[in-house]
């Protein structure tokens, strides 16, 4: 089995590519991105990186030579940005690649979207794959996210998506190092009553997620599935375990969710007609931080055979070990 592998050199990517040059069935990927930082090099006879932009046609077209399987985890991820930035990180190379594949007779696409799709600023228990979508998306990521999936459901791909809900462990570059960054500026506080508990999700768990889909039987096809640790957590207690972990004061001071939300919406503004950049806070952000948020994964679990490998406590103390290591290095 031949394997294009986007988002190679990401978070996600690289932890992907870590697992599939392991495989006995998997005999070449062909891993893309557009930079390669040594950190995430995976030197193996099995790996080819051809790096490149994947809103460029022509590029995109020269990756799928023999290919059998497409695994799409390349992604704009941000609470905030620019319509037109997140259309062609995620919109556009997702054209580019169905319409290459295509061309090119590759069948079977796997893509890895986000359950930030159905976010609708309220607590949320046990969303399931088929529960009705908010009429409005909360940001242009979660927007063209679902555009991107639209665009696989109504191709002649076969398809797998997976909704992952907040990844995390060794590698993450984004979720736990943004709050140990607002930490560090002393711009972290409780919002609400502390007591909201969400789902987070290993790398290693949507690893293996990626590959039950690889191997899925027919009628695992033409699907989207939830991807958790399948038990959820308090989540200011795990930003707080990360603090500690760390050798950080943990966090006990709480904001109103009221005033957070105001905050965040003067921030926005400013951001839109003011400074231009990324404000420090957003209204997403303030609802993800405040509101009970967790996933049904029954559906994945009964038709990929899917069941987590690695728990929640166990990923946060990998994350906690790689983070101290490279903050030293």
């Amino acid at each position: 089995m031949n394997i294009l592998l986007t988002g190679s050199t990401g978070f996600l990517g690289f932890r992907t590519l870590e697992r599939l040059v392991q495989l006995p069935t998997v005999k070449k990927v062909v891993a893309t991105g557009r930079c390669l930082r040594k950190s995430r090099e995976i030197l193996h006879p099995k790996v080819k990186y051809i790096l490149g932009d994947l809103t460029d046609e022509l590029f995109v077209k020269t990756l799928m030579k023999d290919i059998d399987v497409i695994i799409n985890t390349a992604s704009l991820s941000s609470p905030w940005g620019s319509e037109e930035s997140f259309y062609l990180a995620n919109v556009l190379s997702q054209k580019n690649i169905i319409y290459s594949a295509e061309t090119e007779g590759v069948k079977r696409f796997i893509y890895i979207s986000s359950p930030s799709i159905y976010y609708n600023g309220e607590d949320r228990l046990l969303v399931k794959e088929s529960d009705p979508l908010p009429t409005k998306f909360v940001n242009n990521y979660s927007k063209t996210k679902r555009s991107a999936e639209v665009l696989l459901e109504n191709s002649k791909q076969d398809y797998i998506i997976i909704r992952p809900r907040a990844i995390i462990g060794r590698g993450d570059t984004i979720i736990m190092p943004r709050l140990i960054k607002a930490h560090s500026e002393g711009r972290l506080k409780i919002i609400g009553d502390g007591e909201n508990e969400v789902d987070l999700t290993s790398v290693d768990n949507v690893v293996e997620s990626i590959v039950l889909s690889i191997n899925a039987p027919n009628n695992a096809w033409n699907h989207a599935y939830n991807i958790t640790d399948g038990n959820p957590v308090s989540l200011w207690r795990s930003i707080n375990t990360v603090l500690q972990g760390i050798g950080k004061r943990k966090i006990e001071k709480n904001i109103k969710f009221s005033i957070a939300y105001s905050v965040a919406s003067i921030l926005e503004w400013a951001s839109i007609w003011v400074t231009k950049k990324e404000p420090s806070l957003t209204k997403y952000s303030v609802g993800v931080l405040s509101k009970t948020f967790t996933l049904d994964i029954s559906k994945a679990k009964k038709i990929l055979g899917y069941n987590p490998v690695v728990t929640t406590e166990e990923s946060i103390e990998e994350f906690i070990k790689w983070y101290k290591k490279n903050e030293r290095d």
